[in-house]
């Protein structure tokens, strides 16, 4: 048998969720995976109506083009549900919006019904924006806080569009033991649920990659005594990104630092994923004042820049944060560093070119300037080198 890549676990959702320590039971070694990396399907673009809107801005613009060209794009689009009082209540996002089409308000004739297509933005707060209580509707506003109106209402309307057919996974040249030795032996066809976790090449687990119900085993062509196990996975399956990074971690915790900058903005994005993963919790923090060294020659883009920033903070391979939310989180301590802090950002011309400029149809990440600003507001001095 080859050198492992993951290791079987017995799986209770029930001890999970109760925090029971000790359940899993190793039930196999497996050489390989097949099917096991996958991106998730695009966001499903859907169909919304803007009910008894009064479109300004672009978005009048856009539904005069639309009238002529049968639709028209529109970019990114802010749903800000108002309380009784007109106040803001939140905000939800469409993104890559094109408007279709409109007709007069049944309610209103002096107001128009707007039909639009998009994609709900990852960062919606929840599924769909309501309105609290005597709500005068929405108002509407553009990716960087441009006017658009208001509605009164919002209509989604659903589509029944098929689940996409996803293969089993399939685990490579398994050596069984335990409970599912036990079973296969026996003929049993409930095999059960199980785990599959990452392991790096002295066995030590590096990060979870499935979780799902074992269907079926064969023989398997790598060796005497091992099978090839099939899993239906109901977890969703790691991205094809991690393969590179799994492979980054493969001989373990990485010591250099900056093994990370060869990796795409996804491959980074896992990155501070598995980063997390490793981290260990409750650490002491260094005192308070503290000066920090963050290489900022890969940071190209934001999780660049949290990639960088956990190893500034907690060496090699190290997190302190993957988002914004997240960096408030680790700077209250127990993390590494708490605040007042100094960052010494060496190589800042690299960020100062790239940040905040690459497209994006989503909500923009920060420019250099807008980061140097909210790093200051949370107690960060930084000092460009």
């Amino acid at each position: 048998m080859g050198a492992p890549k993951y290791v079987l676990l017995s799986y209770d959702e029930e001890a999970e969720f109760t925090g029971e320590h000790g359940y899993e039971q190793t039930w196999a070694l497996c050489e390989d995976a097949a099917d096991l990396f996958a991106d998730p399907p695009p966001p499903a673009r859907g169909t919304y109506e803007l009910l008894g809107c009064a479109p300004e801005g672009d978005l009048r613009t856009a539904l005069a083009r639309a009238r002529a060209d049968g639709s028209a794009p529109l970019g990114l689009l802010t749903l800000e549900p108002l309380d009784k009082a007109g106040g803001r209540d939140g905000e939800w996002w469409l993104e890559d919006v094109r408007v279709v089409g409109d007709r007069l308000c049944a309610r209103d004739l002096s107001l128009r019904d707007v039909t639009v297509e998009g994609r709900q933005s990852d960062d919606n707060p929840y599924d769909y924006p309501q309105c609290p209580p005597l709500s005068p509707g929405y108002r509407i506003s553009g990716g960087d806080g441009e006017p658009w109106g208001g509605c009164r209402d919002l209509a989604h309307v659903q589509e029944d569009r098929p689940e996409p057919l996803e293969p089993p996974l399939r685990l490579l040249g398994c050596s069984p033991r335990g409970a599912l030795r036990a079973a296969l032996d026996g003929g049993e066809e409930d095999l059960g649920h199980a785990k599959v976790v990452c392991i790096d090449s002295s066995g030590r687990p590096v990060q979870s990659a499935a979780e799902g119900e074992l269907r079926a085993w064969i023989p398997s062509a790598r060796g005497p005594g091992l099978v090839d196990l099939t899993l239906d996975p109901w977890s969703e399956r790691p991205p094809l990104a991690a393969r590179e990074v799994w492979d980054l971690w493969g001989e373990g915790r990485p010591a250099e630092p900056g093994r990370w900058g060869g990796c795409d903005a996804d491959g980074r994005r896992f990155w501070l994923d598995t980063a997390l993963a490793n981290h260990t919790y409750g650490t002491s923090d260094r005192p308070r004042g503290s000066t920090y060294h963050l290489d900022g020659s890969h940071i190209t883009d934001a999780p660049g820049f949290f990639c960088a920033l956990g190893e500034a903070v907690n060496g090699p391979a190290g997190y302190f944060g993957w988002g914004l939310d997240a960096l408030d989180d680790c700077l209250r301590g127990r993390w590494g560093a708490t605040t007042p802090l100094t960052l010494v950002w060496h190589d800042a011309a690299v960020a100062r070119t790239c940040l905040g400029v690459t497209p994006h149809t989503g909500l923009r990440p920060p420019t250099f300037e807008e980061l140097l600003a909210l790093l200051a507001k949370r107690h960060v001095e930084v000092r460009l080198a």
